[in-house]
């Protein structure tokens, strides 16, 4: 059985397959058991402990780039180019950075994430700009992409990150909460169409 993704507004995901898998957590409407949780960066709209909390078990295992050591306990540390295995998920730290912005440093080595779970690769880009390291990218199922522009890249500069990194679907995001709106996500579809599938979620 192939995972299923929900989408809970900004970044934030839920992947659900033999795992239970929450990525970047933000403004979560109810409790809920997360097996790992994913941070890309320490804003607070992607690094939120109330949210956190809201999923958290004794059980959870979080993970997040080295500047989350000092905010929340017990959790694992990764940097680009990391991989790690858990429960029978393996989970790749990439690369997540603006090129010509200063929001997000390549220094800070704040992460994006290849999450292989029940035979599917699944790419969350993180709040990034297209960067060369996503040519490198390859066997991508599902990629989750910012399209808002501002803080990470267009609707336009992430279709051309899609036909880079040819997903057989990509799944826009990081719009309709703090910045961007549908009409970036319209304006990546229509970009994509005829070369790859996007679908746009609805917002849980």
């Amino acid at each position: 059985m192939k995972p299923s993704i929900n989408w809970f507004g900004h970044d934030a995901f839920c992947i659900t397959g033999s795992k239970k898998i929450y990525i970047d957590p933000f403004q979560l409407k109810k409790k809920d058991r997360a097996d790992i949780i994913l941070i890309t960066h320490t804003h607070y709209d992607h690094f939120s402990p109330d949210d956190i909390a809201m999923i958290m078990s004794t059980n959870t295992t979080i993970i997040g780039p080295h500047d989350t050591l000092d905010k929340i306990n017990h959790i694992k540390t990764m940097q680009p180019g990391d991989i790690i295995e858990l429960h029978g998920v393996t989970i790749e730290a990439v690369p997540a950075y603006n090129i010509g912005k200063k929001f997000h440093p390549k220094s800070n080595n704040w992460l994006g994430y290849i999450i292989s779970i029940d035979n599917t690769r699944i790419y969350h880009a993180g709040d990034t700009d297209h960067i060369p390291e996503m040519n490198k990218l390859s066997n991508i199922d599902i990629a989750l992409l910012p399209v808002s522009g501002t803080y990470v890249m267009t609707a336009h500069e992430a279709a051309q990150a899609a036909l880079d990194i040819q997903p057989k679907v990509a799944i826009p995001m990081h719009y309709g909460s703090i910045v961007g709106t549908v009409h970036d996500a319209e304006i990546f579809k229509r970009e994509l169409s005829g070369s790859i599938e996007v679908q746009l979620l609805q917002r849980q």
